[in-house]
Protein backbone atom coordinates (compact mmCIF):
# COMPACT_ATOMS: atom_id res chain seq x y z
CA UNK A 1 0.00 0.00 0.00
CA UNK A 2 1.27 3.35 -0.81
CA UNK A 3 -0.25 6.68 0.36
CA UNK A 4 0.22 9.45 -0.82
CA UNK A 5 -0.77 13.53 0.72
CA UNK A 6 -0.60 16.32 -1.91
CA UNK A 7 0.59 19.87 -1.19
CA UNK A 8 1.03 23.20 -2.24
CA UNK A 9 -1.70 24.52 -4.50
CA UNK A 10 -3.53 27.71 -4.13
CA UNK A 11 -4.64 30.73 -6.32
CA UNK A 12 -2.17 32.63 -8.27
CA UNK A 13 -2.04 35.34 -11.00
CA UNK A 14 -1.47 34.36 -14.88
CA UNK A 15 2.61 34.33 -15.49
CA UNK A 16 3.11 33.01 -11.75
CA UNK A 17 4.55 29.61 -9.76
CA UNK A 18 3.40 26.91 -7.80
CA UNK A 19 5.62 24.18 -6.40
CA UNK A 20 3.40 20.81 -5.62
CA UNK A 21 4.41 18.59 -3.36
CA UNK A 22 3.92 14.47 -3.09
CA UNK A 23 4.54 12.97 -0.14
CA UNK A 24 4.51 9.14 -1.12
CA UNK A 25 5.49 6.51 1.70
CA UNK A 26 7.28 4.26 -1.02
CA UNK A 27 9.62 4.46 -3.79
CA UNK A 28 7.92 3.99 -7.20
CA UNK A 29 7.59 5.59 -10.23
CA UNK A 30 5.07 8.36 -9.81
CA UNK A 31 3.04 10.81 -12.07
CA UNK A 32 1.20 13.98 -11.53
CA UNK A 33 -2.29 14.19 -13.27
CA UNK A 34 -5.08 17.45 -13.57
CA UNK A 35 -8.63 17.44 -14.05
CA UNK A 36 -11.09 20.80 -14.71
CA UNK A 37 -14.35 21.04 -13.91
CA UNK A 38 -16.51 18.88 -16.61
CA UNK A 39 -12.84 17.39 -18.16
CA UNK A 40 -11.83 14.56 -18.12
CA UNK A 41 -8.62 13.90 -16.06
CA UNK A 42 -5.22 14.22 -17.52
CA UNK A 43 -1.41 13.68 -17.88
CA UNK A 44 0.73 16.34 -16.87
CA UNK A 45 4.31 14.66 -15.91
CA UNK A 46 6.02 11.66 -14.64
CA UNK A 47 9.26 10.56 -13.33
CA UNK A 48 11.19 7.22 -13.00
CA UNK A 49 11.60 5.62 -9.28
CA UNK A 50 15.39 6.75 -9.61
CA UNK A 51 14.41 10.04 -10.74
CA UNK A 52 16.67 9.07 -14.18
CA UNK A 53 13.79 10.14 -16.87
CA UNK A 54 11.02 12.62 -17.34
CA UNK A 55 7.79 13.03 -19.45
CA UNK A 56 5.59 15.29 -19.82
CA UNK A 57 2.56 16.51 -21.56
CA UNK A 58 2.87 18.78 -24.86
CA UNK A 59 0.89 21.65 -22.80
CA UNK A 60 3.34 21.71 -20.45
CA UNK A 61 6.97 20.71 -21.83
CA UNK A 62 9.05 23.86 -20.96
CA UNK A 63 7.39 25.40 -18.11
CA UNK A 64 6.90 22.79 -15.54
CA UNK A 65 9.87 20.47 -14.10
CA UNK A 66 8.80 17.69 -12.12
CA UNK A 67 11.27 15.98 -9.69
CA UNK A 68 11.69 13.78 -6.56
CA UNK A 69 13.87 13.59 -3.51
CA UNK A 70 14.30 10.12 -2.68
CA UNK A 71 15.48 10.91 1.17
CA UNK A 72 12.33 12.51 1.46
CA UNK A 73 10.17 10.22 -0.22
CA UNK A 74 8.69 13.29 -2.49
CA UNK A 75 7.75 14.22 -5.90
CA UNK A 76 7.14 17.87 -6.58
CA UNK A 77 5.90 19.90 -9.58
CA UNK A 78 6.89 23.37 -10.02
CA UNK A 79 5.07 25.09 -12.31
CA UNK A 80 5.85 28.08 -13.95
CA UNK A 81 4.47 30.98 -16.64
CA UNK A 82 1.23 29.48 -15.32
CA UNK A 83 -1.89 29.84 -17.03
CA UNK A 84 -5.97 29.91 -16.82
CA UNK A 85 -5.99 26.90 -18.67
CA UNK A 86 -3.97 25.02 -16.26
CA UNK A 87 -6.38 25.32 -13.71
CA UNK A 88 -7.51 22.16 -12.23
CA UNK A 89 -7.39 19.98 -9.19
CA UNK A 90 -3.85 18.47 -9.72
CA UNK A 91 -3.08 14.48 -8.15
CA UNK A 92 -0.36 12.58 -7.92
CA UNK A 93 -0.44 8.77 -8.51
CA UNK A 94 2.23 6.28 -7.99
CA UNK A 95 2.81 3.10 -10.24
CA UNK A 96 4.09 0.02 -8.26
CA UNK A 97 4.79 -1.97 -12.00
CA UNK A 98 5.86 0.84 -14.64
CA UNK A 99 4.61 -1.11 -17.83
CA UNK A 100 5.26 2.08 -20.07
CA UNK A 101 1.40 3.75 -20.51
CA UNK A 102 2.85 6.49 -18.46
CA UNK A 103 0.17 8.99 -19.74
CA UNK A 104 -2.80 6.88 -18.84
CA UNK A 105 -4.67 6.58 -15.71
CA UNK A 106 -4.90 3.02 -16.05
CA UNK A 107 -1.27 2.72 -15.60
CA UNK A 108 -1.42 3.96 -11.67
CA UNK A 109 -2.19 2.13 -9.08
CA UNK A 110 -2.61 4.45 -6.03
CA UNK A 111 -3.86 8.26 -6.01
CA UNK A 112 -3.86 10.99 -3.68
CA UNK A 113 -6.61 13.38 -2.74
CA UNK A 114 -5.94 16.09 -4.70
CA UNK A 115 -4.81 19.70 -4.60
CA UNK A 116 -6.68 22.95 -6.36
CA UNK A 117 -4.60 25.21 -8.68
CA UNK A 118 -6.31 27.88 -9.47
CA UNK A 119 -4.73 30.58 -12.05
CA UNK A 120 -6.63 34.19 -11.94
CA UNK A 121 -6.46 35.80 -15.44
Amino acid sequence: QVQLVESGGGLVQAGGSLRLACAASGRTFMGWFRQAPGKEREFVAAITSSGGATYYADSVKGRFTISRDNAKNTVYLQMTSLKPDDTAVYYCAADRFYSGDYAYTREYDYWGQGTQVTVSS
